[in-house]
């Protein structure tokens, strides 16, 4: 970064020495100033730059917890976990194709969004609430599709908000933690079937150590490659891509 920064101070300070070059080239200029206005087109953009920065800063929780990103990254790294491997894949790896399943996953829920209210209001047809209430109706729809109803009641009662009759009537305030919840308890269950037959594996090599003396050996050791193995034989990167995008059809 020093570096950088140093290449950037000479070329800054061999600039200033070159006139003609400035002509030739001139470097926009930027213009940042604060202050009253009585136009109201003026307070209307700084309302929609302040709001646009807003929601991109809120991004990461949208997608973490309005999506099925959530789901997928526990899932991943149950498998992770119950192989043993440590590090194995990597973080990024894990995340990197979380993120591209959860792509593929909302792929038809941003199209819709895209279709129904982006368009619209980069076109000028619909203003930013109308847009905003417009965007938020395929998000409703897929969360309301995964929700256990249990979930969605806890909220609701403690809200003492009316039950709601579709998505449409649903609150986000309600709905987005108990989809989450309802996410959360369904990567669990998930991860509990992959354990299964790892832990299996591990329960037999540590009897079979125990049963030939072999007390100083960590049984991780022998049951790793076993694990491996059996996770490369039965495709299992497959398997479990196939299963969470199963999950997600029901």
């Amino acid at each position: 970064m020093k570096t950088i920064a140093i290449i950037i101070a000479a070329a800054a300070v061999i600039w200033s020495f070159a006139p003609e070059a400035q002509a030739s080239s001139p470097i926009p200029g930027i213009d940042v100033n604060i202050g009253t206005s009585e136009e109201p087109s003026d307070v209307s953009s700084t309302l929609s730059i302040v709001l646009l920065i807003t929601v991109l800063s809120l991004a990461p929780a949208i997608l973490i917890m309005m999506t099925s990103f959530t789901r997928i990254v526990i899932v991943l790294g149950f498998v992770r976990t119950s192989l043993a491997t440590q590090q194995m894949p990597p973080n990024q790896v894990l995340i990197g194709l979380a993120l591209f399943l959860t792509l593929f996953v909302m792929a038809p829920t941003i199209g819709e969004i895209n279709e129904t209210a982006v368009q619209p209001y980069l076109q000028g047809e619909l203003g930013q609430t109308e847009a905003l209430n417009k965007a938020a109706l395929p998000l409703k729809e897929f969360m309301w599709k995964h929700t256990r109803p249990k979930d969605l009641k806890l909220f609701l009662d403690y809200s003492k908000a009316p039950k709601p009759t579709s998505y449409k009537d649903t609150p986000l305030t309600a709905l987005v933690p108990a989809f989450a919840i309802s996410e959360l308890k369904t990567a669990f269950e998930m991860g509990f079937m992959i354990f299964i037959p790892f832990l299996v594996i591990d329960m037999v090599v540590s009897s079979t150590l125990m049963a030939m003396g072999m007390m100083m050996l960590p049984p991780v050791m022998i049951s790793l490659p076993f694990k491996i193995l059996l996770f490369v034989l039965v495709d299992g990167w497959y398997l479990i891509v196939k299963s969470l995008l199963l999950s997600f059809n029901t």
